[in-house]
């Protein structure tokens, strides 16, 4: 009887532990393609304009409190520089987290790695400089642009010192906090467009959109980096009960995630496309 009992415990373990895993893996596939999605929208809209000096063209999306501002030499550069460094940011944050290829390549691992960490390092000082010498936003959102650019250099260089001490377990953790943090403006496109959709079907009996973004200003980094760290505590010390839980939220937040990633490509990115 007592061998039966275990062995049913061990199959509950196990299955709640595949049901984890599963439920992770259809996270990043949801996450990984409407990553895509925002790498083609920006390598359109971006590089050809920025390449061939069409500037005026970065105000085709409305959605941007200042792109292009004619005379203001400094801050279109700093645009353009941190447009296409989130091209390289939203490329290597997606390689970096597939295991095939830390596992058969790491050569090209720690190179797109490195690559990652210094593009979101520079990246985030970049946009501390348009978001407090350009105003680019209210102060409250000033602040929260500015506690996700000081969490990415505090992960990306936590995620670097891991992996030049070999301690290659906690480098992951480090590095995926890194990954979302560094994605703070995708997350937020996504979970307005998924709130606005919402809104509409309830009948808009919610509050309002301006409302529901002032809050998701921060967040869109920190809700990410708490489901994170929910995820690491059931993987690695949750029993059946916490790990079946933890599917169930993960599955849930990504029919979310996913009906917001549609939201953002006909609402925020297709718009402009067509429009080129």
């Amino acid at each position: 009887m007592t061998a039966a009992m275990n062995v049913a415990r061990l199959n509950i373990r196990a299955a709640a532990s595949g049901a984890l895993d599963a439920a992770a893996r259809l996270w990043f596939a949801a996450a990984a393609i409407g990553q895509a999605m925002f790498l083609y929208y920006i390598v359109l809209v971006y590089g050809p304009t920025t390449l061939t000096g069409n500037f005026q063209a970065w105000n085709l999306n409305k959605s941007l409190l200042r792109g292009y501002v004619p005379g203001d030499t400094p801050g279109n550069l700093a645009f353009a520089g941190h447009v296409l460094m989130a091209a390289v940011i939203t490329f290597g944050g997606v390689v970096q987290l597939v295991p095939q290829i830390r596992a058969r390549a790491p050569a090209a691992h720690r190179w797109v790695g490195r690559a990652f960490m210094v593009t979101a390092m520079a990246a985030s000082l970049v946009g501390l400089y348009m978001t407090w010498a350009r105003h680019t936003g209210n102060l409250v959102g000033s602040i929260g642009i500015s506690l996700d650019a000081a969490l990415i250099l505090i992960f990306a260089t936590l995620a670097w010192r891991t992996a030049r001490a070999r301690d290659f377990a906690s480098h992951r953790r480090w590095a995926m906090r890194a990954f979302l943090a560094a994605n703070g403006v995708w997350f937020l496109r996504v979970g307005v467009s998924a709130y606005g959709m919402l809104r509409h079907a309830v009948g808009d009996v919610l509050p309002e959109i301006s409302a529901f973004f002032a809050v998701w200003n921060y967040g869109a980094y920190l809700f990410p980096l708490a489901v994170l760290e929910l995820y690491f505590r059931a993987r690695e010390r949750g029993g059946p009960a916490a790990r079946s839980a933890m599917a169930g939220g993960l599955v849930v937040l990504t029919g979310v995630m996913s009906v917001g990633i549609a939201g953002a490509w006909f609402g925020f990115f297709a718009p402009v496309l067509s429009k080129l």
